[in-house]
């Protein structure tokens, strides 16, 4: 286990000496905006540009009409269409630039580049559009007549899948002595990342094309626009220092920083782009936007039946690879219980809405607030307490690995074990006398629980590898350059910190390097808690190959066996010799004389299972509404524990979104498409004052499916803390008598359900 010292890059960050891409946009640079589509739903029949093309210090003004005629109209396509209820397949191709048919608020019509960004705002004032507006699709308007998002369907179905025997579990939930239901409704959110999405492009002396953006996934980004561009990936080269935040909105490839690479290479300049707040709230990818149903049955010995789930995903106007998140952690519903079966119908539809994509989690919370929100309601109905009831039906640790009935293959773990600390740490036994107290000031109490398993390192179809690459210089300073991307986590310090441990050297020697394509093959970049699973993985193993590349170099120096080298502080040594080598003196006599580089790679059998469990404790005041987060304790088994610190600062900051969720954000559109929250005087993020001091520790179960033996943490906090906090506010409702809500739990819908229990 490493120490607990502090974050090597939280310096650079105090201290305003972080490099965001917008501190890399060159000053000789030109600036672009976007003139964006002002309704949801419409026909654009046309655009009078000439003002704006004549306006002080425009370069260019670039329509999708242009795009089209130089036969470069539409991103890559990357969704993949499965239809198993027997409808039709239709592809949804997202154009670059739109020109015809406009399918979401916010999407871009007009690209112009000026001298200055006063002066491109200024022109974009110029632009007129003629649109001829439609009534927009909602995502519960899935197969009324003549209302679909794409003309050639019949319905808004952009994919269906079908998992289970949903014959069997019907059977199961007849049998059962109890069922309870519950409908689901997981708001759309916005990532809402300090850094805002940005890019810059150029064309270096060689004529390579250089893009600077705000990104989590450097590698997958060249890859995609390598393809688009007809480029060859070494014709190209990626940059990315510091992200201020992503949660998955920065993993893909945009439709701007596509247009910064096209704007530059017409004017032969630097153009660069950098979203304003607004602009980011109408044109951000989205998170979550599941709604459905999930039924649970209980037999007479406690034990569940059968469970049966169906759930529709609004996914906005496009498919592609980033909106399918749900169905990759639809195993996850499954939790750490044992079933008589499950079934699980997912549908992914259409709406005149901007496409969701990978959000804190992607999946992993909603899969995990279905189960528990149901375990809760069937423990209410049963008149059993939840948490015995939860007890009663855990996989044991004699049970692995496991396979569920859901997809997932659990290899290890301890659910019972974790769910016991869980329970002492929050004193949960104590809790009736807690809320005794707080019903005499007058205030409801409610307590909630969940207990989260989530997929990670995988992605579960098809694991990826990751690469990490050693550099010895000839003045024994190494440099680390894996193929993560850390957006915030600590990824300097988790892997820097290794790199010296392991090869004995001070921090001072570890040059720590990330976000450019130049420096590796290949890189997974950031997502799926796979980071330290995958990526430190391959680093763990390149410093074993660099340890014993530098005992075979100090054989040979030293002239003897290679098996008699000792090594120990950073030095090598004979046995019986005097003489010590320390790791300049490998790198000046490796065979390239100039150092010694490695490049390792790190491929897994199969994913981990990261797993805990989440109590949150709430207050409400009848009078307002309001709900007091009073409480909240945590066990997560994220195995091997390397830096304490940054797991408890992953857990923290995701339960604060979890939280967040769950109280307060929530993206609205009125009839005609338009947000009505869409800035932060409406839109509730979490405040400080929000959130409770949290009681958080870990249970280590390690893995075997890695050589670290860590499970991941980065979406730990937020898959569990969504339930836990929903379901407290609904336990506190439940003992006044009144009808659960769905989430946000805002102090008007709280307030309201307990005025409709009075009558």
């Amino acid at each position: 286990m490493m120490n607990r010292a502090g974050r090597l890059e939280d310096r650079r960050f105090v201290t305003g000496q972080g490099h965001y891409t917008a501190d890399l946009f060159p000053r000789d640079g030109l600036i672009a905006v976007f003139v964006r589509s002002p309704v949801a739903s419409g026909q654009l029949t046309g655009i009078d540009s000439l003002a704006a093309k004549a306006a002080d210090g425009v370069h260019l003004v670039l329509t999708g009409a242009d795009l089209a005629a130089a036969g470069l109209s539409e991103m890559v396509w990357t969704g993949e269409v499965v239809r198993q209820d027997g409808g039709p397949v239709s592809r949804s191709p997202r154009p670059i630039l739109n020109h015809k048919e406009l399918r979401h608020l916010g999407e871009p019509l007009v690209m112009i580049v000026a001298d200055s960004q006063q002066q491109a705002l200024d022109a974009a004032e110029m632009v007129q559009l003629d649109i001829e507006e439609l009534p927009p699709v909602h995502a519960h308007d899935r197969g009324a007549p003549g209302r679909t998002v794409w003309p050639d369907l019949a319905d808004n179905l952009a994919s269906a899948h079908r998992l289970g025997d949903a014959d069997k579990v019907q059977e199961l939930l007849e049998n059962s002595v109890v069922t309870a239901s519950v409908d689901i409704d997981i708001s759309r959110v916005l990532a809402n990342t300090i850094e805002m999405r940005a890019s810059s492009a150029h064309f270096d002396d060689t004529g390579r094309l250089v893009l600077s953006t705000a990104t989590q996934s450097p590698f997958g980004l060249r890859n995609e626009l390598a393809e688009l561009l007809r480029l060859e990936t070494d014709q190209l080269q990626v940059l990315t220092e510091d992200v201020g935040g992503s949660f998955g909105l920065k993993g893909g490839l945009f439709r701007e920083d596509v247009l910064v690479c096209l704007a530059a290479r017409q004017l032969g300049r630097p153009v660069s782009w950098t979203a304003g707040r607004t602009e980011s709230f109408i044109a951000d990818d989205q998170g979550r936007g599941v709604t459905g149903t999930a039924r649970l049955g209980l037999d007479r010995a406690g034990r569940f039946t059968g469970l049966a789930v169906e759930l529709s995903a609004d996914i906005g106007a496009y498919l592609s690879r980033r909106t399918k998140g749900m169905l990759s952690n639809l195993g996850g519903i499954a939790g750490p219980y044992v079933f008589g079966g499950i079934s699980a119908a997912l549908d992914f539809v259409y709406s005149n809405s901007v496409p969701t994509s990978p959000y804190r989690g992607f999946g992993r919370p909603e899969a995990t607030y279905i189960i528990e929100a149901v375990i809760d309601r069937l423990a209410a109905a049963a008149g059993v307490d939840p948490a015995e009831l939860r007890r009663q039906n855990l996989v044991q640790p004699d049970q692995m690995p496991y396979q569920t009935q859901l997809t997932f293959l659990y290899d290890c773990g301890d659910f019972p074990t974790v769910m016991d600390k869980a329970l002492q740490l929050a004193d949960y036994a104590g809790f009736a006398a807690r809320r005794a107290t707080s019903e005499q000031a007058g205030k409801l109490r409610g307590i909630g629980i969940s207990m989260p398993v989530e997929n990670a390192g995988g992605p579960f179809k098809k694991v990826l590898k990751d690469v990490a690459r050693l550099t010895l210089r000839p003045d024994g300073h190494l440099v680390v350059a894996p193929g993560a991307m850390s957006v915030g986590q600590g990824h300097e310090t988790t892997f820097s910190r290794m790199a010296a441990e392991r090869l004995g050297l001070k921090l001072d020697k570890i040059i720590y390097a990330q976000g450019d394509t130049d420096l590796l093959p290949s890189g997974r970049g950031n997502g799926g808690s796979a980071s330290t699973v995958v990526a430190g993985s391959a680093l763990a193993l390149g410093l074993d190959q660099m340890l014993g590349e530098g005992r075979a170099i100090a054989a040979g120096i030293l002239d003897c066996r290679t098996e008699d080298i000792l090594f120990a502080d950073g030095r090598f040594s004979a046995k019986g010799a005097d003489r010590q080598l320390d790791w300049s003196d490998i790198a000046q006599h490796s065979n390239a004389g100039d150092g010694l580089s490695i490049l390792s790679e790190f491929l897994p059998d199969q994913p981990t299972y990261p797993n805990g469990c989440h109590l949150c404790e709430i207050e409400i005041d009848p009078a307002t509404g309001r709900v007091t987060v009073l409480d909240y304790a945590a066990i997560e088994d994220v195995g091997t524990v390397l830096n304490p610190q940054l797991v408890h600062g992953q857990m923290q900051g995701g339960i604060a979104q979890g939280i967040g969720q769950a109280l307060g954000e929530v993206v609205i559109y009125d009839e005609n498409g338009q947000m009505v929250n869409g800035s932060f005087m409406d839109y509730r993020m979490p405040l400080a004052d929000d959130l409770p001091f949290f009681r958080l520790a870990t249970h280590a179960v390690p893995t075997r499916i890695n050589p670290l033996g860590a499970k991941g943490v980065g979406e730990a906090g937020t898959v569990g803390a969504l339930a836990a906090c929903l379901n407290a506010v609904n336990n506190a409702l439940r003992s006044a008598g009144a009808a659960e809500v769905e989430m946000p739990a805002s102090s008007e819908k709280v307030w309201q359900a307990l005025q409709a229990a009075k009558k």
